[in-house]
């Protein structure tokens, strides 16, 4: 609508050179009639002229469909109204005057308006029709009245002339509607490929073929730390990419380097890729891709975070979470560059002596604090070529190169990481003594492969705990051979469990006061096909190495339980409970089913446990001895003196009786301080309401001691009696009480 309505003008000229030649008309014709035209022409523009005005008070901005459609109406109306009137001011002319001059001013001044309004309102169809119609129909009437062959001839031409006036005007609104339509795409377009090209996580430049910057984002820019208001447009790229580089504090034989590489892309009209160390460990990557119709595209993309993420993974894929050491694999390709160099190399397998028990009893945050703290010291006594890395819990692995092949180096190297470890570590406020155990192995004396070498170092260190803990030991090939028998006799164990091949024993506990014996406790032997007789020094341990302690444990506790069943009086049995057994089997159940199966009364059943059995998780170990004590066991505390329980354990579990090592009978005789200590842990003992018994009782002096102190209730040993066959124990107790005056 403001196309129709905003150019005054037009409607001034028009309006004005229409009534003008109605008064020139009508003066050259002298007629009124024709004069008398001007008259409906001035007020038909005038109304025009005050329906301009009245738009532009109503519409100062967009208008709906519908308002523009009424104020179409309105300037079609008033187009049309000062067309017929110019029309019939021209078919007048025709009609009262012969006058050719008049005619010709008539005709032409009719025919230019009805061209240059159908022209200039080619947008509205409904004008240019209502418009042409008007104007032409006046037009040709007046032409066909003068019957003269040049006046009618020109009426025909007339015809064909408005249609294809109209048809001119139809197809000019259809061209710029298309072009309306597609300029208002192409804007939506631009404005939906700006919002996309601007939202980019990747900064976007393009180059034309002369190396020219065209067009960037916002992105682009601020990646490359360049001013966002500059004039970047018609610049050359290798200006663009030298104030990038020095923007991003590159050095100067980087720049050279990045350009010329831009530059040798370009040339060939290939697509490459740079990475730019920026300040501030920004890392970009610069990507360049050729178009068909010359330049080039670069995408900028901030990989930092990529980098950064990467190296974690490479971090973690290699070193250990906890410690921050090399872990296996890394520490194997270490080894093996070592190897492949042709140098000498010793591999120490490092293992902590007491771990569990720091987690055990201080948590398992505790124990990573103090994992974090060997490290540590390992790094600090350690060379920096040395190769130090963490296995996994306690383990830890040294790779140390070995100077012209001596071994001795590598012993030296284990005295300096046993003396550290061995010092006090303090983790959380608590004061930590733990040791350890190394096994070392030689590269390539004791094997060639990183799997030889590091099988063979824990054979080592294996015999290194079994040597007493604290100590290091170099591989020897009978280490192999005992290994193998190891293995051998660890499944020889679980065979004989499932053939029977388990014996359980007996060794009477005397009482000082009467020589009766009271309880008897249960042994387990292994009578092999073999090897005879099978110490449980040498087979308790892989049992319980291999959890089949809780196996064996259990028929333990069922035979003899089901063998005191059939003893007489009221003689009671003690079975040994493993600290393993004790944690990961359920003691509670089997005591009740072999006691069910038995049909031994509960008071005549004692389980013996040892004081790694209370430190380990105390208030489960408490439930769990409160609820023996409810069905009627009782609980005794074996080997007490030997462990690192405190005198407060004996306070604070529901114990009965209290077994003391043997140890303490060592040197008893002579020694007075060794006398003072065995009688005052057995009278605190008795004190605190447990009976108190002596193990390992060999000598007469021994028992003669023992018999004078009242706070020692009974007592037990080769003294009396060695473990028998359970075939042998009826008949021990038929026997009836000790003599102690006979007993040699």
């Amino acid at each position: 609508m403001t196309a129709l309505y905003k150019d005054r003008r037009s409607l001034f000229s028009g309006t004005g050179s229409a009534i003008a030649a109605a008064l020139v008309t009508g003066w050259m014709s002298g007629s009124m009639w024709i004069a008398g035209c001007a008259i409906p022409l001035g007020l038909t523009g005038f109304v025009r002229w005050m329906d301009m005005n009245a738009y532009e008070r109503a519409m100062p901005g967009p208008q709906a469909l519908a308002e523009a459609r009424r104020w179409e109406k309105r300037y079609i109306l008033g187009s049309s109204t000062f067309a017929v009137f110019l029309s019939l001011w021209c078919f007048l002319t025709f009609l009262l005057t012969q006058d050719p001059a008049v005619h010709l001013v008539s005709f032409a001044v009719c025919l230019a308006y009805m061209i240059g309004i159908t022209g200039r309102n080619y947008a509205s169809d409904q004008l240019v029709t209502f418009t042409t119609i008007t104007a032409a129909v006046p037009m040709v009437a007046g032409l066909l009245l003068q019957y003269e062959f040049a006046y009618v001839f020109l009426a025909l031409l007339l015809v064909p002339f408005f249609m294809s006036v109209r048809n001119i005007a139809t197809r000019l609104r259809h061209t710029l509607f298309d072009a309306v339509v597609a300029s208002h795409d192409l804007r939506a377009l631009a404005s939906h490929f700006d919002t996309a090209v601007n939202n980019m996580p990747h900064g976007l430049c393009m180059f034309d073929a002369d190396q020219r910057f065209v067009v960037c984002n916002e992105r682009f820019l601020t990646l490359l730390g360049l001013p966002t208001g500059g004039r970047w447009k018609g610049r050359k790229a290798v200006t663009l990419l030298a104030r990038t580089l020095e923007a991003n504090s590159v050095p100067k034989e980087g720049r050279q380097k990045v350009i010329e590489s831009f530059q040798d892309w370009f040339a060939a009209g290939c697509s490459g890729a740079l990475v730019l160390e920026a300040a501030g460990e920004k890392i970009l990557e610069l990507t360049f891709q050729p178009i068909e119709a010359g330049g080039c595209v670069m995408l900028v993309e901030d990989i930092s975070e990529k980098r950064r993420a990467e190296a974690r993974i490479e971090h973690l894929a290699r070193y250990d979470a906890l410690t921050g050491l090399p872990n296996r694999s890394y520490f194997q390709e270490q080894f093996e560059a070592v190897a492949a160099r042709g140098q000498a190399c010793a591999l120490l397998f490092i293992d902590l002596d007491q771990f569990k028990v720091v987690n055990d009893t201080l948590g398992h945050p505790c124990g990573d604090a103090l994992l974090c703290q060997v490290a540590a010291r390992l790094r600090r006594v350690l060379r920096p070529s040395d190769v130090i890395a963490r296995f996994g819990g306690d383990e830890f692995v040294v790779l140390r190169p070995l100077r012209g092949g001596d071994a001795k180096e590598a012993s030296l190297t284990a005295r300096r990481i046993v003396s550290a470890l061995g010092d006090v570590f303090t983790v959380e406020g608590h004061q930590i003594v733990i040791g350890a155990s190394i096994g070392i192995a030689i590269e390539p004396t004791d094997g060639e492969t990183f799997d030889q070498v590091l099988k063979n170092a824990d054979l080592a260190l294996y015999c290194a705990k079994s040597d007493g803990r604290g100590v290091w030991r170099f591989f020897e090939p009978d280490m192999d051979v005992r290994a193998q028998d190891r293995r051998a006799l660890e499944i020889a164990v679980r065979d004989a469990l499932e053939n029977g091949n388990f014996e359980v024993f007996f060794q009477p506990i005397i009482n000082l006061k009467t020589g009766q014996t009271t309880v008897c406790e249960a042994l387990v032997r292994w009578r092999h096909a073999e090897r005879g007789m099978i110490s449980p020094a040498e087979f308790i341990p892989l049992a319980e190495e291999t959890n089949v302690i809780i196996e064996l444990g259990d028929w333990i506790l069922h035979e003899a339980c089901r063998q005191c069943a059939s003893w007489p009086g009221e003689v009671g049995v003690a079975v040994n409970i493993s600290p393993i057994q004790f944690r990961r089997g359920d003691v509670v159940r089997s005591v009740i089913s072999a006691l069910e199966r038995s049909g031994l009364p509960a008071h005549r059943l004692e389980l013996e446990i040892t004081e790694s059995v209370l430190m380990e998780n105390t208030e489960v170990t408490r439930t769990v001895l409160e609820n023996l004590k409810r069905l009627g066991v009782r609980i005794s505390l074996d080997d007490f003196g030997t462990g690192y329980a405190s005198l407060s354990y004996l306070h604070h579990f529901p114990l009965d009786k209290v077994k003391i090592d043997r140890s303490f009978l060592q040197d008893v005789e002579a020694d007075s301080r060794s006398r003072k200590l065995l009688v005052g842990v057995a009278r605190l003992t008795a004190d605190l309401g447990m009976s108190v018994v002596v193990e390992g009782v060999e000598t007469r002096p021994q028992l003669t001691l023992l018999m004078r102190q009242s706070s020692i209730e009974e007592v037990q040993g080769f003294l009396f009696s060695p473990p028998r066959p359970a075939k042998d124990i009826p008949s021990l107790l038929e026997a009836g009480k000790v003599d102690f005056d006979q007993v040699a």
